[in-house]
C-alpha cells in the first residue's frame, strides 16, 4: 500500500507534489535511471521544453514496461543546468503525470553528461502485487 501525505507539520509543498511518500505491504520497487532529452534512435532534443518532454516520455517508457502506471510513482529526482526552467519543468511534469503528486526533488547543477543536456528526470515507482 501506498499513502501520499502531506502532514500539518510541515511546510505545503512549493508545487503539485507531496512532502511523503509511505510504502508497505509485499510489493515491487522500481527505481528508473536518469532520463535526459534524447529519443531512442539516439536523437537529442532541442531546447530545455523539448529536453524534458523527452526525459518525461522515456521515464514513461519505463514506468509501462515494468507493467507500472502514474500512480505508482512515489518519488521523483529532476537536475537541471539553468535556474530559469523550474516554472516551464512544473508545467511539462504536470501534464505528463495527470493530476499524480509523488514526492519530489528539484536540483540546479553546474551539467549533467554532456554539455548537451539540459535536464535529467530520475523516478521511483512502488507497485503492490
Amino acid at each position: 500500500m501506498t499513502k501520499f501525505s502531506n502532514p500539518g507539520t510541515m511546510p505545503m509543498p512549493a508545487s503539485n507534489y507531496v512532502q511523503m511518500v509511505e510504502t508497505t505491504g509485499p510489493g515491487r520497487r522500481l527505481i528508473i535511471s536518469g532520463q535526459i532529452g534524447v529519443a531512442a534512435n539516439g536523437e537529442v532534443s532541442q531546447g530545455y521544453e523539448a529536453q524534458a518532454e523527452q526525459a518525461w516520455r522515456n521515464a514513461l517508457a519505463g514506468l509501462e514496461a515494468a507493467g507500472m502506471g502514474l500512480s505508482d510513482i512515489i518519488a521523483i529526482r529532476v537536475y537541471d543546468v539553468a535556474p530559469g526552467n523550474v516554472a516551464a519543468y512544473r508545467q511539462i511534469r504536470d501534464r505528463m503525470l495527470q493530476g499524480h503528486a509523488p514526492a519530489s526533488t528539484y536540483v540546479i547543477v553546474a551539467g549533467l553528461a554532456s554539455p548537451d543536456f539540459l535536464t535529467e528526470i530520475e523516478v521511483e515507482a512502488f507497485a503492490v502485487d
